[in-house]
Formats: C-alpha cells, structure tokens, sequence
C-alpha cells in the first residue's frame, strides 16, 4: 500500500476509534448521573455504531478486535486480583451447597431454552453457560456506588461469584471442544489440560505465593504494572495457541498475586480496565446487526425474567448460610441477577465458530442488554422492598381503627 493510502487509512482508523472513544465517555457520564451500570449503554453504543447501525465501523476491524480482547484479558485480570487462592478453597467448601443450586437454578433455563428455539445440544451448552454466569463487574460496580461491600451477605455474594469463575475454568475449554468438533481424544486432553492448569496455580498460589512476589514490587508500580499486565497478555497468548481459554489464563495469572502487590496492580490497572473493557462491550454490539433484534427480543425477555428469578432463589439461598435478612436476601438475589462480561464471552467464542446462526448473537446481546440494566435497578429497589415485607402486619390481623 502507497503511504499516502496508508497515513489516510491510519487516520481514518483514529477518527472512528476516537469518535467511538468519546462516545462510550459520554455514556459512562450519563450512566453515571443515572447511577446504572455502563454496561446495556456500551452494547447500545455498539449497536449504534456497527455495520447495521446508522454510523457503521468495520466489526472485523483487526485495531478494534485486538482492543476488546485485550478488554477481555483486564476484566478477568482484574478479577483474579480480587481474590487469593486460599479464599477459593475456603469459599468452594463454605459455599457448596449454593454452588451447586447456582448452577441447577440457572444453567436449566438456558438449557431448555436453546432446545426449544432448536439450536440443538451445542446451542444449550453455550446459551446455559451465558444464563449461569452473573456479572463480577456489574456486581462490583453495584457494590461500590451502593456501598454494600460490608454488608453481611456481600461475603456469600462474592463466594458464589468465584465458584462461577472456577467454573468457567473448565467449561470455556469445553464448549470451545465442542463448537470445533474436535475428536474425543484430542477433546479430553483439552480440558484435562485446563484442569490441571488451574490446579497447579492454585497449588502455587497457595505454596509458593512469598517466593513469586519477591520478583515484584509494589515501591515500583510502574514496573509492577508492566510485569503483570505483560504476563497476563503472554499468558492469554500462550493459552490460545493450546486450545485453551485465554480469559482463565488472565484469570489465574491474577490469582497468583495477593496482598499488596495485588492491591497496587489493581490501583495501577482500573482505569484500562474501564477503558478497554467498555471497547469490548461496544465491540460486542458492533457484531450484531440490530435488524435481527425485533425478533428474538421476545424470547430474550421470557429467559430475562425466569433467569433473574432463579438468581433471586440462588442470592436468597447465600445469604441464609449467614443467617442474613429478608433486605439481606433480597439485595443478594439483585446483585447476581445481572450477566455480563463471561456472557458476552462465551457468545463471542459462538461467533468466532459460525456453528449457530447469527440470530444467537442477537439473542444474547438483547438478554445482556435486559439483564444488565434490570439488575443495578433491583438492586435499588431491594431494600425498599425488603423494608416493606418486613413490616408488613401479618394476616388477619386487624387494626384498632378496622
């Protein structure tokens, strides 16, 4: 390419990617001022600026794709952060029993839904991942802006959440087995990797945690943030080229560092986060054409208001290991009804494969979008609610003035 052709398409790129950038800014503030998640507005802007929209960024942008993976790679960065590797051995046993109902409650709909639409087996392995998966970073932003963070049941909140992380450790590995079609054999080394990957960084993480941090430190935090930031990438990389998922890799590279490198990184990392995290949200709805929305929004909206209400069932179940309250209870059901960043995931890993029809993206990002605004509003009106249930006069009682 002549480099005047090549200066004008770089400009170009910069143009739209800007003009993009400043977009997802004024929503932020407006979703701010609005005290919502950011989220459903990232995927309209996405929608808005697409192909099918009214401006039209190239979707397979390979600048644009590149940044919203590196979105993806934060996210789950910044989620391992958050946690040690003890927490989640303590958290898998304390919290078992909601565990597992989590993944009943919420998994099932998915399931027989994608059977019914007839997307067949692998239509219900990826659309129940995509019902089961709550969003951490719409959990995480809720708990900030409402400060709940040191409420009695944001502990089992939290728990379910990373036994959904564990989950995904080897269940993304699996569905990537399944839409390649790849043989039993070679599908079985697949996942027994994954499997193994994670148990040798909890072990790590858990044994070797005071050693690995001596190669870091926090007096340094540009260096820190380099080091880490560079071996998630490096981790993600490696990851995709052995078949395996290069958001877990992300995930367990974070998991491996605690304490105060931790809370440095984390400190140092937020604000790319929020940046290349939105890019990702947008860049979801840059692939969906909003002409294929109409028709599955029905449907979107039925799976919403049943899956919000097994997650209601699954926080109520998490909080009473704690002995929480009915306003207890409530705001944990909220908190987990959103999905979020892992639904859009696992519906980009469907995309890439082309097995089921492109109404299935649409289908997930109209469930995402409904999912993702009802549950920071829930979230306000728990205690409301809660308060009023509390005080309610019991049945059958009657007034001085009846």
């Amino acid at each position: 390419m002549p480099a005047s052709e090549s200066a004008a398409s770089v400009a170009e790129l910069f143009l739209e990617f800007g003009l993009l950038l400043v977009g997802l800014g004024l929503l932020a503030r407006l979703a701010h001022a609005l005290s919502i998640s950011p989220v459903p507005l990232y995927l309209v802007a996405g929608l808005f600026f697409g192909d099918g929209g009214l401006v039209g960024i190239t979707a397979s942008d390979t600048f644009v794709s590149t940044i919203a993976e590196l979105g993806v790679v934060l996210l789950l960065l910044l989620l391992g952060l958050e946690y040690s590797a003890t927490e989640l051995v303590r958290t898998a046993r304390q919290q078992s029993r909601a565990g597992m109902a989590d993944i009943v409650l919420n998994a099932t709909p998915g399931v027989v839904l994608a059977l019914i639409l007839g997307w067949g087996w692998v239509g219900a392995l990826a659309l129940g991942g995509i019902t089961y998966i709550s969003s951490s970073g719409i959990v995480s932003q809720v708990l900030r802006d409402l400060r709940w963070r040191r409420n009695p049941e944001t502990a089992p909140v939290v728990s379910v959440l990373v036994i959904e992380d564990l989950v995904m450790a080897p269940y993304l590995p699996i569905l990537s087995v399944v839409l390649t079609g790849a043989g039993l054999v070679s599908g079985l080394i697949t996942v027994g990797t994954a499997l193994l990957v994670v148990a040798i960084v909890i072990v790590i993480a858990l044994k070797g945690s005071v050693r690995f941090h001596r190669l870091l430190s926090p007096r340094d935090p540009v260096g820190l943030l380099l080091i880490v930031f560079g071996a998630a990438i490096a981790a993600a990389g490696v990851a995709g080229l052995v078949d395996f998922s290069p958001a877990v890799a992300a995930f367990l590279v974070g998991l491996l560092l605690t304490g105060e490198v931790a809370e440095v990184a984390r400190r140092r990392l937020d604000p790319l986060r929020d940046v290349l995290a939105a890019v990702f949200f947008a860049y979801f709805g840059l692939v969906v054409d909003p002409g294929d929305l109409p028709a599955v929004l029905l449907p979107a909206l039925l799976l919403a208001v049943v899956t919000i209400a097994t997650k209601f069932l699954t926080g109520w179940i998490a909080a009473r290991s704690v002995r929480s309250t009915t306003i207890g209870s409530l705001r944990a059901g909220a908190l987990l009804s959103a999905r979020g960043e892992f639904s859009v995931v696992i519906a980009g890993i469907v995309a890439v494969s082309m097995v089921l029809p492109p109404t299935f993206q649409a289908f997930v990002a109209a469930y995402v979008l409904i999912t993702a605004s009802a549950g920071p509003l829930l979230a306000r009106l728990a205690e409301p609610i809660g308060w009023w249930w509390e005080q309610r006069p019991p049945r059958g009682r009657r007034t001085l003035e009846a």
